[in-house]
């Protein structure tokens, strides 16, 4: 078992804490941060308010390459991020790994297969973190690596179907299911498992909302044209502007799109006839985010999740709701969906309608759309679209610079570019473009977009960043 996450403090009136019975089962546990802090807590040992809290980069001295640290180098780089910190250890452990200011960075009991961490192995910021993940549940807890993407999609086409069935039968139905096709990756991959799984009554909707990339739509129906796949292209432009006239906080143009989206995908499938089901490209980084799960924060409601409505009246099927991005890419190669598809940059549903910090626009979706493709044709003339996981290309609506074009004075728009590398979205790091490629970036923009005069960089992590600015 891995514990991790948590409130500042174990000792925090309220503060979540497992059944006592836990540290008695006889079960490998892993605590990570929260989770080491309460495994030490429960067994006796002292935890308290840290003087030098540590949030970002720090380097661990490993005291044992045995155990988590089994194979990995004794300097590594980690990710810490904690206000407080192990006084005194529990009768039993050791310390296996320690820090300039923290001497428990990392602490054992062997006999009892408990281990340890004060910092993040899960983020993209600790070098050796999968490693060290690797070693505890394969190398301490013994879980065989049975997972591939044939099997997944073996188990979930199987799954699927009777699921459909059943409710066919059940209700006499022709059992059609309705899919939310976005353009991107994780609706393209779940689109195409759905469409194994129940063949033709699989109808997939495609709204465009208006917040699409530039030539969006006419890629998507070319690809599911190639894939034998039925798309219905539904113009709802003007609906969402409309919904989003006046909104500028980030949370309710989420919600506001979530719900308009469902609502255009009940209309639609009122017309086909009776659907139950809606199929979502829905992944495990949206769940988390959106607040999923007991004890997580609400980060952004992703608008598959947190901005659904309450009174949705389909059923979801969701195959890749448990998975991360590097799956989902998995299975889409496995599926034979298009690599121009299963490699594209990722995009929110929201579209650009979150990437416009400020009320959502016509004249602004424009200016932000022709920014963002420049930015995309030249990161691709570059060869670096499999090195940048995502580069959100943001306008900030509210603000204007003085600026100098040709000979007079401009009063434009800045744009913001945000290249990030990343594994599974759940952490990332700003990606170290060329400056060259930078420079083209901006001259194009600022040449080819009368409204912007100001190109800027965003070189921040997540965390504390989250990928989109909104």
């Amino acid at each position: 078992m891995i514990l991790s996450g948590g409130p500042a403090s174990v000792y925090e009136a309220g503060s979540p804490h497992p059944d006592p019975a836990l540290w008695s089962g006889g079960i490998p546990i892993l605590g990570i941060c929260y989770g080491l802090h309460l495994m030490a807590e429960a067994l006796g040992g002292e935890v308290v308010s840290f003087e030098r809290k540590e949030f970002g980069p720090a380097v661990v001295s490993v005291i044992a390459q045995e155990g988590l640290f089994a194979g990995i180098e004794p300097e590594q780089s980690v990710w810490m991020s904690h206000g407080d910190s192990i006084e005194r250890l529990p009768n039993g452990f050791r310390p296996t790994a320690r820090t300039d200011s923290t001497p428990y960075a990392a602490v054992a009991n062997p006999e009892r297969k408990m281990h340890g961490i004060q910092f993040h192995p899960e983020v993209v910021h600790t070098k050796s973190g999968r490693d060290i993940l690797r070693n505890f549940v394969v190398g301490i807890a013994g879980a065989r690596q049975t997972w591939t993407a044939a099997n997944f999609i073996a188990s979930n086409v199987e799954e699927i179907r009777r699921r459909v069935d059943e409710h066919s039968r059940a209700t006499g139905t022709d059992g059609k299911v309705l899919c939310a096709l976005s353009g991107g990756v994780d609706s393209a991959v779940a689109a195409t498992l759905v469409h194994r799984a129940v063949g033709d009554r699989l109808i997939c909707v495609h709204v465009d909302n208006g917040m699409m990339r530039k030539n969006e739509t006419e890629l998507l129906q070319k690809t599911f044209d190639q894939l034998g796949v039925r798309v219905i292209v539904v113009d709802a432009r003007d609906r969402f502007l409309r919904k989003l006239a006046g909104i500028t906080d980030p949370e309710q143009k989420r919600h506001a799109i979530g719900n308009e989206f469902i609502r255009v995908f009940e209309e639609e499938a009122a017309k086909l006839g009776q659907i139950a089901f809606l199929t979502q490209g829905t992944l495990y980084p949206d769940v988390v985010e959106s607040g999923g799960g007991t004890g997580t924060a609400n980060i952004k409601s992703h608008h598959n999740v947190g901005g659904l409505p309450d009174d949705l009246q389909f059923k979801l099927i969701e195959p890749l709701r448990m998975l991360f991005k590097d799956e989902v890419r998995k299975v889409g190669l496995e599926l034979g969906v298009p690599e121009a598809i299963v490699w594209r940059q990722p995009f929110p549903g929201p579209g650009l309608g979150i990437r416009i910090v400020g009320e959502v626009t016509a004249e602004r979706l424009s200016i932000l759309r022709a920014a963002d493709a420049i930015a995309r044709e030249e990161l691709t003339a570059a060869g670096l679209d499999r090195d940048i996981w995502q580069c959100p290309v943001v306008l900030l609506a509210g603000v204007r610079s003085v600026g100098v074009q040709g000979d007079g004075r401009s009063y434009g728009h800045p744009i913001v570019l945000r290249p990030v590398s990343s594994e599974d979205a759940m952490t990332a790091d700003w990606t170290r473009v060329p400056y060259d490629v930078l420079a083209k970036i901006s001259t194009r923009i600022t040449n080819e977009v009368p409204e912007v005069n100001r190109v800027v960089l965003d070189v921040t992590s997540k965390p504390p960043g989250t990928i989109e600015w909104e």
